[in-house]
């Protein structure tokens, strides 16, 4: 049997995170992962990280290569009505993002964990974890080649995503759950393209939402909203490079230049909270958690969010036995989910076609964009979100 003092189960940005943060306090952790470390290093994902995020990350030794490759950026374009119209995060708010995939945030974690002696257990899935009402629970998992085991804890950090096992562990009588899907997707390309802007340009237009991201110099990240229930494989690579150019037409249009297309992907949009985020000894994190609509480009801070939190909750419980942030976990993440999931939603509704729409509702979804674009309230409010809500 394995022994250690938290047991985290998912090798995601939360549980590499808190298992770096652990460590720099001499909190021991062991990290199990389902998959491979070819697997977890190799799957995109989100790619905006908040100021507060950058930070943190290079404060606990795996920002390097982010500050030397990831793209910084102080502003967006909303794009509506054939026109852009820029909205000065280092004006407004006097900070700024940094465009890095999370892939790339994965595989500087990893290093940095394996370089100082982290336990991390790849192909390794937790499948059961039992008793949570006692003083040392139990994770069980099975490795890839059959045999099997369990890691014994003080407690069980489940940051192990939406469909991962420890959720489940909880009674469903102790959950609450809060949902709502929207009726379309994103239909999403990584192309072998320069960036057509510098920076970010998410644009509403009659037929349907576009947003224009990058990943580095030579590579950028484009999407189109679709069906719920969209084939890619309906979309021939020119069908996508036409669309895409209809939606951005207009005054300043920015000029996106067909490239070879490395990968495609429809993503759902939906908001998912669970709560209490906690249950006895197991705290939830990230996506297991929650998820927020990739609009306002908030899941992986919030992910982020939730582990430093725990983490200076366990420290306080490790050095002087203080329960007091441990039991005000859930709480204080929380409300700083819910901000998140406000702020996502709200960019949603404003910048998606609603079929359901009256003539009357999408007018108000104009003068929405021309408010917070003419207002400097109105943009400041939003660079303040996007850029991220303060960590403590």
């Amino acid at each position: 049997m394995l022994r250690t003092q938290v047991g985290i189960v998912g090798a995601g940005p939360a549980g590499l995170v808190l298992s770096q943060l652990l460590a720099r306090e001499g909190i021991e952790s062991i990290v199990l992962e389902a998959r491979d470390r070819a697997y977890v290093e190799g799957r995109v994902r989100a790619g905006v990280l908040e100021h507060g995020t950058a930070d943190l990350l290079e404060a606990i030794g795996a920002g390097q290569r982010m500050r030397a490759q990831g793209l910084v950026h102080r502003g967006i374009e909303l794009r509506f009505g054939g026109q852009s119209h820029r909205i000065d995060f280092a004006e407004l708010v006097g900070k700024s993002i940094t465009v890095y995939g999370q892939q790339e945030v994965i595989k500087d974690l990893i290093a940095v964990r394996l370089q100082q002696g982290g336990a991390i257990h790849f192909d390794t899935e937790a499948y059961a974890v039992d008793g949570l009402d006692t003083a040392r629970p139990v994770v069980r998992y099975r490795k890839a080649d059959g045999s099997g085991g369990e890691l014994a804890c003080d407690f069980v950090a489940g940051c192990d995503g939406f469909h991962g096992t420890c959720r489940n562990a909880v009674p469903p009588n102790q959950l609450a759950f809060f949902e709502r899907t929207f009726p379309f997707s994103w239909f999403g390309i990584l192309a072998e393209t320069p960036p057509a802007s510098q920076e970010l340009i998410y644009t509403n237009h009659e037929r349907g939402f576009a947003l224009i991201s990058m990943r580095s110099p030579s590579v950028s990240r484009l999407y189109l909203q679709c069906a719920v229930d969209e084939d890619p494989g309906a979309w021939p690579d020119q069908r996508y490079w036409e669309e895409l150019a209809a939606r951005l037409a207009g005054y300043d249009a920015p000029e996106v230049k067909p490239g070879r297309v490395l990968a495609r992907g429809v993503t759902g949009m939906r908001a998912f909270v669970v709560a209490p985020m906690r249950y006895e000894r197991l705290f939830l994190a990230g996506d297991a958690a929650h998820i927020v609509p990739p609009t306002g480009a908030k899941g992986m801070n919030l992910a982020v969010a939730d582990v430093l939190v725990l983490s200076r909750a366990l420290v306080a419980f490790y050095t002087s036995r203080r329960l007091d942030l441990l039991d005000a976990y859930s709480d204080t993440c929380l409300r700083r989910v819910w901000k998140a999931q406000r702020f996502s939603s709200w960019m949603t509704s404003m910048l998606h076609r609603f079929d359901a729409h009256t003539p009357f509702e999408r007018r108000l979804q104009l003068a929405e964009l021309d408010y917070v674009t003419s207002s400097r309230a109105a943009s400041q409010a939003l660079a303040e979100n996007y850029v991220g809500l303060p960590l403590d």
